[in-house]
């Protein structure tokens, strides 16, 4: 029976000699006309492409990367990109490039010194077809190609250019050229590859086996990737933790600045929690694994990054549009020169073809389209490293232009694990009434309702028909009868409310507590006060944000005496509170409508309005998964201090990318009036390019720095 067209297949490729984004939109448009292709994820900096599309999609994408003179190789769909090495084998590839450079020099020294004897002519010729042999041969096939399929690109400029130079009898100049091209184009993948490697350095965090706890009690060294769920491992003090788990035995602290980026350690306990890759300080502990090696918060912080590296930001989405205009332009005017300037302005036609050729190559744009891949791979790569987790090169150059941020309470301003700090029984005996409550609180996930639990301490009854209220609270049957544990709100919609149960919660909304009502069919049983503490970053990071003229807005399902309370507290000047996911969501679009809006929550309640948000940013500890998958940004210590670092380096990077760009163009237009209307050679040209390249990938990798995050 023949294989199901629509049956998708993923696949993983290799492209060694795609270099740049220029290469990389080549390959875009050879696949553009293949049927049965779903999606393309390139990722430029590990010169992989993840291609889903059905059998004879693969099939035919595979060929038609090929017939454009690229090198697929089929890699597993599970590797990560990160570990791929740039050169199988850098040294020999250096020491080919510098006898081709030896080469070439000799060719350029011979022309110079050597006479026009027919034996030092051929002498010299050998020396640079061997330079261009070692140097350039790949470039060539590439260029040759190119033009084979009407392509304009760097490679087909190259190609032009060192043909040329051989025609009109330049073939020293023509060696230089490919080989300190061949040199600029290595220099540079070094220097992306730095970058890349930023992320590389983030898998060897990890240790390759962990100390297992074996059934008859004894210790056994295994892989982390055998490790089960569940099972107990021992890490000693000074060691790594190898997966993620929650403290089974022992207490000590545990650095995890791999992770969060928290300069100082953190104390464990048991029951707490501890990440892959994080370092045990002092005690032993004993740690029960809750995680996959595949599915650790670090493996997830190294996939999520790779995937980010191979979306593109608008400002290389506009450079790549000109570069595709730029590169035709260029070869248009060289051709100008080379005919136009003979026969209008009387020039040699030997130079006016050689000025064109120096045109060719001064004109090469790879300076221009690295110069914002290396400089957003490298602002992921130091996000990443001081805990805050960027899901595409957008939102690094959009947070920029923040100019409202909207806030959740609980777990985002607070510390999100409250406390109980009262209870009243208002109907029945107390003791049922708590154990009532304690039976809807136990099955529920939200920190007010897991306060409440643990501050009652007893037994919960069992529950039936159980669900969660959006922004209201729970209801279940307990005992054949139906119950809420709920807000204020809920129990205005039920009509139970009173002149009575109002002053009470006043008074305890006044002192920013979060009340919680226990409630029949016919009456409020129960009164439960929880308190949640405003975190110590938290006003620190509100300040800063005003000063930054952003402007804060709290938004919670709380009350609104409560959430007024807290945001005074913590610096903000508009609260909002008793908000549904839908007022919320209605808040979101309210504040887009006056600017660029970040929504930063952690809760199920939030998933909506971090959505509709321009950058929605979830706190990676407190949050919900629903929250982590709908948010571009995560903060992994949840420290709101990280959200004006995450402005500055938005700031930052539009700043280099723009030095970048302006370099870049530059350099090449005065190059390109020496190249027109003065004596700049190839090999000068090909200098100025190379040096153009260096200067935008420095400038880039600034980017790596921790400069941005200050705690």
């Amino acid at each position: 029976m023949p294989a199901d067209p629509e049956l998708l297949q993923t696949a993983k490729l290799r492209i060694s000699n795609m270099d740049c984004a220029t290469e990389e939109a080549e390959i875009r448009k050879a696949l553009d006309r293949i049927d049965g292709i779903r999606s393309l994820r390139f990722q430029l900096a590990a010169r992989t492409l993840e291609i889903t599309a059905s059998e004879a999609g693969l099939a035919q994408a595979v060929e038609a990367i090929r017939s454009s003179g690229f090198e697929p190789e089929t890699l597993s769909t599970h590797g990560s990109a990160a570990n791929v090495e740039s050169s199988p084998d850098g040294r020999r590839e250096l020491m080919r490039l510098l006898a081709a450079l030896v080469l070439a020099t000799l060719a350029e020294g011979i022309a110079y010194f050597g006479g026009g004897g027919m034996q030092w002519r051929a002498l010299e010729i050998a020396c640079a077809v061997a330079a261009i042999a070692l140097s350039g041969l790949g470039t060539y096939k590439k260029g040759l190609s190119a033009l084979a399929h009407f392509k304009l690109n760097i490679n087909a400029l190259m190609a032009v250019a060192v043909t040329g130079a051989f025609l009109i009898g330049q073939w020293p100049e023509a060696a230089m050229v490919m080989t300190l091209y061949a040199i600029a184009e290595l220099i540079e993948a070094r220097a992306v590859d730095r970058a890349r490697n930023a992320i590389q350095g983030l898998l060897q965090l990890t240790p390759e086996t962990a100390e297992v706890r074996q059934p008859d009690g004894s210790w056994a060294s295994q892989s982390v990737k055998a490790v089960p769920l569940q099972a107990v491992v021992r890490v000693v003090p000074g060691g790594r933790v190898p997966l993620d788990g929650v403290v089974a035995k022992g207490s000590g602290a545990v650095n995890q600045a791999p992770i969060t980026g928290e300069s100082l350690p953190v104390d464990k306990n048991p029951g707490d929690v501890v990440y892959a890759g994080t370092i045990n300080e002092h005690a032993e502990l004993e740690i029960s694994v809750t995680a996959a090696a595949s599915d650790t918060t670090l493996a997830r912080i190294i996939h999520a990054v790779e995937q980010a590296q191979g979306t593109r930001a608008p400002t290389q989405r506009l450079v790549d549009r000109f570069a595709a205009f730029y590169t035709p332009g260029v070869f248009v005017l060289a051709l100008a020169v080379a005919i136009g300037a003979p026969l209008l302005l009387d020039w040699n036609w030997l130079a006016a073809v050689y000025k064109a050729l120096v045109l060719l190559v001064v004109a090469c744009p790879c300076a221009l389209v690295i110069a914002t891949p290396v400089s957003v791979v490298s602002a992921l790569a130091s996000a990443a490293r001081w805990g805050v987790l960027i899901k595409g090169g957008t939102y690094v150059e959009e947070a920029r232009k923040i100019r409202f941020v909207a806030v959740d309470k609980t777990g985002t301003i607070t510390e999100g694990k409250p406390t109980m700090v009262g209870f009243e029984v208002l109907k029945g005996e107390p003791d049922h009434v708590a154990r009532l409550a304690a039976s809807l609180a136990s099955r529920s996930d939200h920190p007010v309702s897991r306060a409440i639990a643990q501050g009652l301490k007893v037994q919960g009854l069992a529950v039936d028909q159980f669900q969660a209220l959006a922004g209201r609270g729970t209801r279940g049957s307990v005992e054949g009868e139906v119950l809420h544990l709920g807000n204020h709100r809920l129990v205005e919609e039920l009509g139970l409310c009173s002149a009575e149960l109002e002053a009470k919660l006043q008074g305890h909304e006044a002192q920013g507590r979060t009340v919680t009502l226990l409630v029949s069919a016919t009456q409020v049983l129960a009164l439960f006060a929880v308190a949640d503490s405003i975190k110590p970053t938290s006003r620190e990071a509100i300040a800063t944000l005003a000063g930054m003229n952003v402007s804060i807005v709290m938004l919670t399902g709380d009350n609104q005496r409560t959430a007024q309370t807290i945001a005074t507290e913590a610096g903000i000047s508009e609260a909002r509170g008793d908000l549904l996911p839908e007022d919320k969501l209605a808040a979101i679009r309210e504040l887009r409508s006056k600017g660029p809006t970040a929504m930063i929550g952690d809760g199920i309640n939030d998933a909506p309005a971090l959505t509709e948000s321009d950058i929605g940013i979830a706190m990676g500890v407190a949050g919900s998964d629903i929250a982590i998958e709908s948010a571009d940004v995560v903060i992994m210590n949840d420290d709101l201090r990280r959200i004006p670092d995450l402005l500055r380096l938005s700031r930052r990077t539009h700043a280099v990318l723009w030095q970048n760009i302006a370099l870049a163009l530059g350099i090449k237009v005065v190059f390109l009036y020496l190249a027109i209307f003065d004596n700049a050679s190839m090999w000068m040209a090909v200098f100025a390019d190379m040096g153009a390249s260096l200067l935008v990938v420095a400038n880039g990798l600034r980017l790596l720095g921790r400069g941005d995050a200050a705690h």
